[in-house]
């Protein structure tokens, strides 16, 4: 049981024996500085119901927590907040329950938990990924992991856009200027291949559109009539028809981009723990579903065959799901894909769909269309809506080859550790190897950080350089203070298995352990809202609290033997502490630094 539910117990049963009320909620905050206190108490919300003075109220109910509660040892009472001190008995006791538990805060799920299926990623199959799918991998892998460790089965997916105008695009380029290049011949992976293409279209296109300019027609008409884009729309119905040899080239393609995908994936650390969905298997996937709310009056059919559904009335609009010549639109895709993952895995209760900002309204539509259709799950599904990311050069644009290459960048940042780490000086005794997966770690684990601890839903500006900085807010402070841990935890050549009791705890000691004591709540809120920032800020205030606990106390050099093992075993949870909240948002700490 946690502190504030033990207090709270405590709290209700003074108000009931001394005012004879009884409460539902007491509300609590962290004690100011400059006050003593672990704890505070709000007592401003009872005053109404006790009818009294918040001073004499406080001042009450501490003297009845003092006599009754062995975890509160003294209190004091400013206007009207109740600030306790709980004992240093009760922090004792509460770590040596936990210290050796190398996953606390992790909880199990239960047998027939409803779970929860985390959709990232997510990418077009023609070009590589970018800057922005990084954001997309990171936030969407670190969200399951949280989820999972609150205690719930968790199925991580994506969606692949296999198919449209955009991938008969590079196709088409390829046939053009292509020469019968492959990954193998070229020594490219298949992603960036199959991009520079999608490229070298746009180039092909525009110098069309130049050339009918110039020829009299307007830009409009030469975008609709240049050669190309007229090709690449022949393509596209091809593909829908079946044509052999469009398909055939399809596939081929596509297998190059997956299996770079697949590369880059495992270089960022992140997986899919079910198969992926396509979304040339999925797009028919919601036309029965569109019948099947016609029938229902769900969805409306127009004059010209279009169905449609009015959101009006829910402060939306109207909302097409079916062309009039039949086909489908993304929206009835998104609904058929939906219904069909329940189908796939019954047990699953809700979604999150990691996708950014510019689908909040769609998904707004996709949630509402889905709970009039009467799946009670509708109601546990979310948009984990994340702003743009943008570098110190500004924005990227994927037709003009201007976007940041998510390998390029992996490479930048493990270049940029090298360096910085190769300036400091601290690589004595490692070979080169040992060198080489160091410097990944620390390039990834500033990357990984600097992406994670903002607010997903804030637009952000990232800058390399800064993300690598050993000092500060960054993965590399936290990783370097994790290893300082291990190097203190090797030169402990003495029993620190023992349990002890009794002892008076230095405040650095409190502070520390109150630290640890709150990463279970923490992992909770992060999962609540859906927000890796939680888990990283928290992060970073406990390895601040840390540090300052190492400046400030003796642990080798405590001349108290228990004293000493019990800082050792202290600083043995932090560091399990820091690689647990590390692992939920992908990034893995080094033993030397």
């Amino acid at each position: 049981m946690t502190l504030h539910h033990t207090l709270t117990t405590h709290i209700q049963k003074a108000v009931l024996e001394l005012f004879n009320i009884s409460i539902e909620k007491v509300e609590f905050q962290a004690t100011r500085k400059e006050f003593e206190g672990d704890i505070t108490m709000v007592v401003f919300p009872l005053v109404k119901a006790l009818k009294g003075n918040p001073v004499e109220i406080g001042n009450q109910i501490g003297n009845y927590l003092v006599a009754n509660v062995n975890e509160v040892a003294k209190f004091n009472v400013v206007g009207g907040f109740l600030n306790i001190v709980i004992s240093d008995a009760f922090y004792v006791e509460f770590f040596n329950s936990i210290k050796n538990n190398e996953t606390f805060g992790f909880v199990t799920p239960k047998e027939g938990e409803k779970a929860v299926m985390v959709e990232y990623s997510s990418p077009n199959t023609n070009k590589p990924l970018h800057l922005g799918h990084i954001r997309n991998n990171l936030l969407g892998y670190s969200v399951a992991e949280i989820i999972k460790a609150s205690g719930k089965k968790v199925y991580k997916t994506q969606i692949i856009n296999d198919r449209g105008i955009h991938i008969c695009k590079s196709m088409l380029a390829w046939q053009k200027f292509g020469n019968g290049q492959t990954p193998e011949s070229t020594g490219l992976k298949g992603d960036k291949l199959v991009g520079n293409f999608y490229v070298e279209f746009d180039k092909q296109y525009k110098k069309e559109i130049s050339e009918l300019i110039a020829q009299g027609k307007t830009e409009d008409e030469a975008k609709k009539l240049a050669p190309s884009i007229l090709e690449a729309q022949q393509m596209l119905l091809d593909w829908e028809n079946g044509k052999p040899e469009v398909i055939e080239l399809w596939k081929t393609m596509n297998q190059w981009v997956y299996d770079g995908f697949e590369q880059t994936y495992k270089n960022l650390g992140v997986n899919f723990n079910i198969p992926n969905y396509y979304e040339s298997n999925t797009y028919l996937l919601g036309k029965e579903v569109v019948q099947f709310g016609l029938e229902k009056g769900i969805f409306e059919k127009d004059p010209d065959g279009s169905v449609w559904i009015d959101l009006t009335a829910d402060g939306l609009d109207r909302k097409i799901v079916l062309r009039s010549d039949g086909t489908a639109v993304y929206m009835t895709q998104d609904i058929g894909t939906a219904i069909q993952r329940v189908k796939d895995f019954p047990d699953v209760g809700g979604m999150v769909y990691t996708v950014g900002n510019e689908q909040d309204y769609h998904f707004k539509v996709l949630f509402l269309i889905l709970k009039k259709l009467g799946f009670d799950w509708a109601d546990s599904l979310y948009h984990l809506s994340y702003g743009m990311v943008e570098l110190p050069s500004g924005k990227m644009k994927s037709r003009e080859g201007t976007v940041v290459d998510a390998d390029d960048l992996m490479a930048e940042m493990t270049t940029t550790a090298q360096t910085i780490s190769e300036e400091l000086g601290k690589l004595d005794g490692y070979s080169e190897d040992e060198k080489a997966v160091l410097f990944k770690t620390i390039g990834l684990g500033a990357l990984k950080y600097y992406m994670l601890k903002v607010d997903p839903k804030k637009q952000m500006m990232f800058n390399p350089e800064e993300s690598v900085d050993f000092a500060g807010n960054t993965g590399p402070f936290i990783q370097y203070t994790y290893a300082r841990i291990q190097s203190i935890l090797r030169k402990a050549d003495f029993d620190t298995s023992i349990s002890i009791s009794g002892l008076e705890l230095h405040e650095k000691e409190k502070e520390l352990i109150k630290q640890v004591q709150l990463f279970p709540e923490v992992i909770q809120n992060a999962a609540e809202n859906h927000s890796p920032a939680l888990i990283a800020n928290y992060t970073y205030d406990l390895v601040k609290e840390f540090n300052s606990f190492y400046q400030q106390v003796s642990i080798l050099g405590e001349e108290n033997h228990d004293k000493k093992v019990f800082r050792v075993q202290l600083s043995k949870s932090v560091g399990n502490t820091i690689k647990n909240a590390f692992q939920l948002l992908g990034i893995e700490v080094p033993e030397r630094m």
